[in-house]
């Protein structure tokens, strides 16, 4: 029997493991598996160097939880330790014998522990740990090592007949709940799920059935209980692109997340120089928002689960994305809990980049029409990728398409040669005219196209960001519909002769201004078309995209209102039928109030602008007049 003191810097090593090491206690799960799968994977290189030549025998990795006893069990079979390796491998605070093993084994195998700190989060959870283990070399000796949570250990022989190592831990009263076999199976399946050894917990009842046997009788077959294995040793991206089918990617995207909608398409990365780094990104289905999906990209170190949150090797952009990336390459802490910074962190970020842009080129240039019918799936991560990120959008900005009323698709490009021509202010700057409501727009939309303009669709909270975007990269000016009188969208001086003389024009604007329903900053009439609407309401574009950025925050933080909402112009066509003649022809000033006042809730009404009493009180007297 021996005893001694673990080697320790400090006899505080353990209050700070306990406390401060890892954020997540349950993490100490994963610690554990992990350290047993490096067990198992020493010990099948072993047999493959020959080293090894006896049976390998049953290799999963047990998780058992006794109640009774309060302790949770880790067992493998793998390489085993001796007491001198005790000794050396558990007694060193920070001495990893996976990395021993590495340097001599590199070139066959990728071991997952590198920091020998894992075996101690044991004792955040535990308040005695025990070590039992049989070595694999002939004629080797089990021993056991315990230790209670101080700097205190001992070594001394034991009773095991079978090969490899058993961690058990007499858990702490706060930990108990790690003895639920849900909870454990929960906490396996995050940390574990893709693990290359089998991790069982416990057993499960399958019916076995007979291949000769009719389908009565197999319906009656009897249940028997085998492992229950928890992850799969084989991920999806460990395989080879081509000898997978696109089946097999939707299985796989359905087993990370359950439930989801079927991903758009998937990129499968896979690059071994000058780092390591396989893995699979989907796009998902993204609703017609801005909107972040965090947290859905998975990182792993050799099929260990590291984080979900991976910011620190994803742009943000890519942050929409699903699904796995897996290298041993990216430089973690010591609780494998946090990324640090390093070079191959910015080389990984810009692979994933231009892999991300080259899948989305590629796409547009073999399928366009395929790749067009996707475009309101994927046109908010493109849009916002241009915007976030130039080495992105070196690439992004050949395939980024516009949409107009139409449903038909261009590039910037092809917009730009389209309309050239017809949409030129009178400095030749291009105009792009847009609508964020087709429905609301349809009156504007119409006269649009009467005068031959083209108009885009840009109904997306980042459109706001895009537009902007592309006002300074792509020489364009930006227009909504409704920021003008249609006239003037691409000419601001167009104007036409009035048919009212000056007199009139200032009675009826004066009559304007005065109705208690004119809620607009601005009121000015204007000879526009007599097809043009009577009265129309125009937002300026600074003061609509002042409101939109607005609108956007308080969105964001849930309250809050939009402080531009009076920011409008009441514009009042003098040349339309019903002012120039109607109104004028109208002896009773009650009369021309009454006109100019339905007249104003028709415009507002049109913006979507006439609500509550107003919009209750305009439809009663509009039922009562026709009643």
């Amino acid at each position: 029997m021996k005893t001694g003191k673990i080697s320790v810097q400090s006899e505080n090593i353990f209050p700070i493991i306990k406390k401060f090491l890892y954020s997540e206690h349950e993490i100490f799960l994963r610690e554990l598996v992990a350290n047993a799968v490096d067990a198992t994977s020493k010990l099948k290189a072993l047999a493959n160097k020959g080293e090894f030549k006896g049976e390998t025998g049953d290799l999963n990795i047990e998780v058992i939880a006794d109640k009774e006893a309060g302790t949770l069990t880790i067992r493998d079979h793998g390489i085993g330790m001796d007491e001198q390796e005790m000794d050396r491998y558990l007694n060193q605070v920070a001495f990893s014998s996976a990395q021993e093993f590495l340097d001599k084994f590199k070139d066959d195998l990728n071991i997952i522990g590198h920091f020998g700190l894992g075996f101690y989060s044991a004792f955040m959870v535990s308040e005695k740990v025990v070590v039992r283990s049989l070595s694999w070399k002939d004629g080797a000796a089990p021993a056991q090592w315990s230790c209670t949570g101080d700097t205190d250990y001992t070594i001394e022989s034991c009773e095991k007949a079978m090969r490899g190592t058993d961690v058990i831990l007499y858990l702490n009263e706060e930990s108990k709940e790690f003895l639920d076999q849900y909870k454990l199976e929960e906490l396996l399946r995050k940390f574990c799920k893709f693990l290359p050894v089998p991790i069982q917990l416990g057993t499960r009842k399958e019916k076995v059935a007979d291949p000769e046997a009719g389908e009565d009788d197999n319906a009656k077959a009897e249940e028997i209980e085998v492992p229950n294995i928890i992850n799969n040793t084989d991920p999806l991206w460990k395989k080879s692109p081509a000898d997978l089918t696109d089946e097999q990617y939707k299985a796989f995207y359905q087993e990370l997340y359950p439930y989801s909608p079927e991903p758009i398409f998937w990129i499968h990365l896979n690059i071994d120089y000058p780092f390591n780094l396989t893995g699979i990104l989907y796009f998902p289905k993204i609703k017609n928002q801005f909107e972040i999906q965090k947290n859905k990209i998975h990182l792993y170190s050799n099929q260990v689960f590291v984080t979900d949150d991976v910011k620190e090797i994803v742009p943000e952009f890519l942050m929409m994305l699903h699904g796995v990336i897996d290298s041993p390459d990216i430089p973690l802490n010591v609780s494998r809990s946090y990324l640090q910074a390093d070079s191959n962190v910015r080389k990984i970020t810009t692979y994933i980049t231009r892999k991300v842009a080259e899948k989305l080129g590629d796409l547009f240039k073999k399928n366009r029409s395929d790749y067009e019918s996707k475009w309101d799936d994927i046109g908010t991560f493109i849009r916002y990728g241009i915007i976030s990120d130039e080495k992105f959008e070196e690439k992004a900005i050949s395939f980024a398409l516009l949409k107009n009323t139409d449903q038909a698709y261009r590039t910037i490009d092809e917009y730009k040669e389209a309309v050239g021509e017809v949409q030129k202010d009178k400095n030749g700057k291009l105009i792009a005219l847009y609508t964020q409501d087709p429905v609301q727009h349809h009156g504007l939309i119409r006269q649009c196209k009467d005068r031959g303009y083209e108009v885009l669709v840009m109904d997306q909270i980042i459109d706001n960001h895009f537009i902007q975007h592309l006002e300074y990269k792509a020489d364009v000016r930006f227009k909504r519909i409704d920021s003008e009188t249609i006239s003037q969208l691409i000419d601001e001086s167009s104007s036409a002769e009035s048919v009212l003389s000056e007199s009139d024009q200032n009675k009826i604007s004066a009559l304007f201004k005065g109705l208690e329903v004119n809620k607009a900053s601005d009121t000015q009439i204007k000879a526009m078309s007599p097809q043009d609407d009577p009265v129309q309401i125009v937002r300026p574009e600074f003061m609509r995209r002042m409101s939109e950025m607005q609108r956007m925050m308080t969105m964001m933080k849930g309250e809050g209102e939009d402080l531009f909402k009076d920011s409008y112009t009441l514009i009042i066509n003098s040349n339309h039928p019903v002012i120039a003649k109607k109104m004028t022809e109208l002896t009773d000033e009650s009369a021309q109030k009454e006109l100019a006042s339905y007249l104003t809730k028709l415009a507002l009404l049109a913006q979507n602008m006439l609500k509550g009493e107003d919009l209750s009180m305009f439809i009663r007297n509009s039922i009562e007049k026709v009643s």
